[in-house]
């Protein structure tokens, strides 16, 4: 996302470095308050109704002082994208301290994640909802409503940090993997290269209408109710769909099978 320029914005970044001046910074979380905005609208979207949407903007405005206090502008990075970063992740350190999450809907998470290992290793192909119905000795119908329940009780899934398999503690999260031709990396590009590789060839293994989801939710910014009519299927559909391909893209990249 892109903040229109306005007006003695730099001059007010000259001014806040030099003597940190209170009101130059009022000015810049005002010039870049759309930012907090458009974060919590991508968060928000993904989390059960009772999470008010003001606690998720006042988290986002707490990123993004820090983000201002922290930027450093010889790394060469968008202040954009270093705040983004910021802001996002104060709002989900908020979020996961909440812990409203049921365990029980955790345990069926991870529970049918293993299943969809276990199945797609013993075919060879990602398995269907029969399938994995059939494993967990439930009804489909069951199976459908498992995947809604942990769709609404999942905090930003995308933005959570998962351990490689490779044993030096690494760490990865799907966003940060995610291809973006407009962001930099202030890390360096070659650190990252080789997991956006992994992620992509993860995702080309979704079953078809898995990665489509997949790519219109998270590359073309669909909402699930406009993904629903591309595909001419529900909101509740899209959204279970989506649960599976995330299921199956922690799987992959936590097993690197």
């Amino acid at each position: 996302m892109a903040i229109q320029a306005q007006p003695g914005i730099e001059a007010f970044w000259r001014r806040y470095r030099e003597g940190r001046d209170p009101a130059a910074v009022e000015r810049l979380i005002v010039a870049y308050a759309p930012l907090v905005k458009f974060v919590a609208g991508r968060v928000g979207g993904r989390l059960p109704a009772h999470v008010d949407s003001e606690d998720l903007v006042q988290w986002g405005l707490e990123g993004l002082l820090t983000a201002i206090e922290r930027f450093d502008q010889g790394h060469g990075v968008k202040f954009e994208t270093f705040a983004i970063s910021h802001i996002r992740g104060r709002m989900i350190d908020e979020l996961r301290r909440m812990d409203f999450a049921p365990r029980s809907i955790r345990a069926r998470a991870r529970e049918i994640e293993r299943t969809m290992q276990e199945l797609e290793r013993r075919h060879g192909r990602a398995a269907t909802d029969e399938e994995v119905a059939d494993a967990l000795a439930i009804s489909v119908d069951e199976y459908r409503t498992a995947l809604v329940d942990i769709a609404r009780s999942s905090i930003a899934a995308l933005d959570e940090l998962w351990a490689l398999s490779s044993g030096d503690g690494d760490s990865v999260s799907l966003l940060d993997t995610l291809e973006d031709p407009h962001a930099i990396d202030p890390d360096g590009a070659l650190a990252t290269s080789e997991r956006r590789d992994f992620l992509r060839s993860c995702i080309d293994r979704l079953p078809e209408r898995e990665r489509v989801v997949v790519s219109l939710y998270y590359f073309d910014e669909l909402t699930l109710r406009e993904i629903g009519e591309v595909l001419g299927v529900t909101e509740s559909r899209v959204s279970q769909l989506h649960t599976k391909a995330l299921l199956r893209l922690r799987g992959y990249l936590t097993r690197r099978i």
